[in-house]
C-alpha cells in the first residue's frame, strides 16, 4: 500500500504562483511512478504532469507546459508541483498519483494510488 498526502492548495489571484506538495509513504519512493492530475467541477480528471524515477525527465500537459514544473525529492519521499502564471482555468482539485508498475504514465489508468486532493482556486 502507498499513502499519499497532498498539501499547498489555496485561493490565489490570476498571475500568482503556488507550490503543491505530495508526501508518500508505504513503498520505496524512488521506484514509484508519480504524477499530478486535476479535476474541475463537471469535468473528467485530467493529466497535468509526470516525472521519471530519478526526476531527470518530466512530461507536461500542453495546457500547463512552460508554467508548471514538477520535481521530486527521493530523500524526502515527496513530489512537488510548482505552478506559476496561474489562470482561472487552472481552478481544480489537484491529485497526486502513484504507480508501482508504470513510470511517466499519462492516464488515470496508469495509477493505482491516489491522494485525497487539494483545492486550487484562481480568481480573475
Amino acid at each position: 500500500q502507498v499513502q499519499l498526502v497532498e498539501s499547498g492548495g489555496g485561493l490565489v489571484q490570476a498571475g500568482d504562483s503556488l507550490r503543491l506538495s505530495c508526501a508518500a509513504s508505504g513503498r520505496t519512493f524512488s521506484r514509484l511512478g508519480m504524477a499530478w492530475f486535476r479535476q474541475a467541477p463537471g469535468k473528467e480528471r485530467e493529466f497535468v504532469a509526470t516525472i521519471s524515477w530519478s526526476g531527470g525527465s518530466t512530461f507536461y500537459a500542453d495546457l500547463v507546459k512552460g508554467r508548471f514544473t514538477m520535481s521530486r525529492d527521493n530523500a524526502k519521499n515527496t513530489v512537488y508541483l510548482q505552478m506559476s502564471s496561474l489562470k482561472p482555468e487552472d481552478t481544480a482539485v489537484y491529485y497526486c498519483a502513484a504507480s508501482e508498475v508504470v513510470v511517466a504514465g499519462r492516464t488515470t489508468y496508469d495509477y493505482n494510488y491516489w491522494g485525497q486532493g487539494t483545492q486550487v482556486t484562481v480568481s480573475s
